[in-house]
């Protein structure tokens, strides 16, 4: 029996991998820093379609933060697989929060918990913020491009990992680190850049832009997950880039999004600056997931926008996910 605990299972990216957890034989335990409704059970598992896919999902109420918490529920669960995805990522916040540092601890308890108890195999999410932006054009490879961190967040997780790392080692147990890039989909954040263009010109409202052609590595949330389950299915180690390794500017990105909603017009491009020591170019070289993991994505630019866009429809442009 592969028994999985899954943290962060309510958020943008846990929430879709619990169907493709339980459809490869998977005994799901997805934590929640409190008690769920089953409305919400089903919401969190990515809607109704979603829900009655992940239904069989077992819910535990945990706050990690908690002193003792992370190491109360995996004795209680003794999970023979750990996929660790919550931390803290509200839009314009996160960077340089110190919460940052209270989820890195609550990361480094749970790992030790997790080692100890027996357990087997463990895949976190990282980040390509631990990645020096701007190394050799912008391209993060896993294994050659320099970790030098520039926020408080890349630095805590980049810290994370080299703790997940030590850990592994010291009890034996198979480990692998996903770097998640740029993402997007349903549920995402109404405040950041895709959900947030889309909610504007659904609302016919003009859209204040930076320059927009900074190049960036956008995956569909859905595939993020597929992917992170897939990497925890397998046996490779180490740091992963979770990416589609295609590299396109933002302003194609609105600018499709704009033309799915008839809103050229509306796109206001340089009415924002450019944030401070934004790099201009952070793509990922993504061969270790297709060839060593042997992940594909399922969804490429359109049909992921096209969606999205179908999503927020349904859901209504004025509200919040």
């Amino acid at each position: 029996m592969k028994r999985v605990l899954v943290t962060g299972a309510t958020g943008f990216v846990g929430r879709h991998t619990l169907a493709p957890l339980l459809a490869r034989g998977y005994e799901v335990h997805a934590a929640t820093s409190r008690a769920l409704t089953p409305d919400e059970q089903a919401d969190a598992a990515g809607g109704r379609d979603e829900g009655e896919a992940a239904r069989g999902a077992r819910w535990r109420a945990c706050d990690l933060l908690r002193a003792g918490a992370g190491a109360e529920l995996v004795a209680e669960l003794r999970p023979t697989h750990l996929l660790h995805l919550a931390w803290y990522a509200e839009p314009g916040k996160f960077w340089e929060s110190g919460v940052n540092e209270e989820w890195l601890r609550a990361s480094r308890e749970l790992f030790d918990a997790f080692a100890r108890a027996g357990g087997r195999r463990v895949v976190s999410a990282g980040t390509c913020a631990e990645y020096e932006w701007g190394h050799a054009g912008g391209v993060c490879k896993e294994l050659e491009t320099p970790r030098r961190p520039v926020t408080l967040y890349g630095r805590a997780k980049l810290a994370a990992h080299h703790s997940l790392t030590e850990i592994a080692r010291d009890f034996g147990v198979s480990a692998a680190w996903g770097r998640i890039f740029f993402l997007y989909g349903p549920h995402e954040h109404p405040a950041r850049l895709v959900s947030s263009v889309i909610r504007s010109l659904l609302r016919r409202e003009r859209v204040p832009l930076t320059h927009g052609r900074q190049v960036r590595d956008f995956l569909h949330v859905e595939d993020v997950a597929s992917a992170f389950v897939a990497l925890l299915d397998s046996d490779v180690t180490d740091a992963v880039n979770i990416a589609s390794g295609r590299a396109v500017e933002l302003r194609e990105v609105v600018g499709r999004v704009a033309d799915k909603l008839d809103g050229r017009a509306l796109l206001d491009f340089g009415a924002r600056p450019a944030p401070a020591g934004e790099p201009p170019t952070l793509v990922a070289d993504a061969r270790r997931l297709g060839e060593e993991v042997a992940f594909s994505p399922r969804y490429d630019l359109d049909a992921g926008l096209d969606e999205t866009i179908a999503w927020w429809r349904s859901f209504g442009a004025g509200g919040s996910c």
